[in-house]
């Protein structure tokens, strides 16, 4: 064996969604043989890559039958996690990849699903902030078991302006106006108050390094999301819809409006959220309340990555008002329904990372 006969075995395998062999992919490092074995590390386009397994024992399978049948195959991985942030500017700087929940309308469970995404992220191995950009009606305090926290300062030298420190939990970063005013106070503000407030969380919160910053959006299409996207070089968006008609109507609304030629931010994929009723004790039966895939016909109608369904369980809502989100429980079912949302958002950025030109600031016309 020779590293460059490997090489040549290992360009039989292919990474599935970007459609090239890892070796012209330049996704092979380090390859030492001594007499069978043989180890190399394969550089996945993100830690929480779900196709890692299916990789690694094609790897296995290519050096046996091409190489060396007696071969004793190690493959390592590592992870560089893709992004199209050529030019990272000032905003943000060390963040790879800034992901937008949205909807068109509120009760749809996006702080849920943003919750849970950002988890099973994390769970994958990924570095992953969490930004609750809804202003009047901030969940993710609630849902963390965060209530009456403070963020800490940190002084970032003479001259230079203090930053607000996020709080951690589960294993990610978090970031809400929830943490910053009491909670039994409404907050009564205007337009560019609100802004303001996020260009406060993405300027002057110290996120470091990420793989991920999801951003739980509020509902509707107004003030927040242009700001959004006039300050940060969003990634790209992953819609919440019902099954039913009216979230599809408002979905259609959120869509068109990530479309518009002056925003241009790319639509990740779609998630039906409460897709269908599983009481505890009858695990197997589905139940559908608000119907039955109109998520699924309305990401078919836009011709958008269809993400997944989520089941309407009574343990996620539970889980969300312990402050302890799904994904930090033992309910299976539902942990598998975002662990594959997860699975298929991470394929589609991955994806949109590898075809896209670089993530700018929107300038929307107004």
């Amino acid at each position: 064996m020779t590293p460059e006969k490997v090489l040549d075995a290992l360009r039989n395998v292919q990474e599935p969604d970007l459609g090239k062999d890892i070796v012209t992919l330049n996704m092979v490092k380090d390859i030492v043989i001594s007499g069978n074995t043989v180890s190399f590390t394969v550089v996945l386009t993100t830690p929480a890559c779900p196709m890692k397994d299916m990789i690694g024992r094609a790897c296995e399978n290519a050096v046996k039958l091409l190489v060396n049948k007696e071969a004793v195959v190690t493959v390592n991985f590592t992870a560089n996690t893709s992004t199209n942030r050529k030019d990272t500017g000032a905003v943000l700087p060390k963040v790879k990849n800034i992901i937008a929940v949205i909807s068109g309308k509120g009760g749809v469970g996006k702080s849920t699903v943003s919750a849970n995404l950002a988890l099973a992220l994390a769970q994958g191995g990924a570095k992953v902030g969490l930004m609750d950009a809804d202003i009047y009606g901030p969940s993710v305090p609630i849902m963390f078991g965060v209530r009456g926290e403070r963020p800490m300062m940190k002084s970032m030298g003479s001259g230079e302006k203090g930053m607000i420190v996020p709080l951690e939990r589960f294993g990610i970063k978090l970031m809400s106006i929830g943490l910053l005013v009491d909670e039994k106070n409404a907050v009564i503000w205007r337009g560019p108050m609100a802004s303001s407030a996020i260009r406060q969380f993405v300027t002057d919160v110290l996120w470091d390094e990420l793989d991920y910053l999801v951003i739980d959006m509020p509902p509707g299409t107004g003030d927040i999301h242009l700001t959004l996207v006039q300050t940060v070089p969003v990634t790209g968006a992953v819609i919440v819809t019902t099954p039913q008609d009216v979230a599809l109507a408002d979905a259609k609304k959120a869509i068109g409006m990530f479309s518009q030629a002056q925003i241009k931010v790319p639509i990740i994929g779609l998630v039906e959220n409460m897709s269908y009723f599983t009481p505890a004790e009858l695990p197997d039966n589905k139940y559908y309340i608000f119907g039955k895939e109109g998520g699924k016909r309305l990401a078919e109608e836009y011709d958008l990555p269809f993400l997944g369904q989520i089941p309407l369980v009574q343990s996620i809502r539970e889980g969300g008002d312990m402050g302890v989100p799904i994904m930090m429980s033992d309910d299976m079912i539902s942990r598998k329904a975002f662990e594959e949302f997860s699975a298929n958002a991470t394929r589609s950025i991955a994806m949109r990372n590898a075809d896209m030109n670089a993530a700018k600031v929107a300038e929307v016309i107004e």
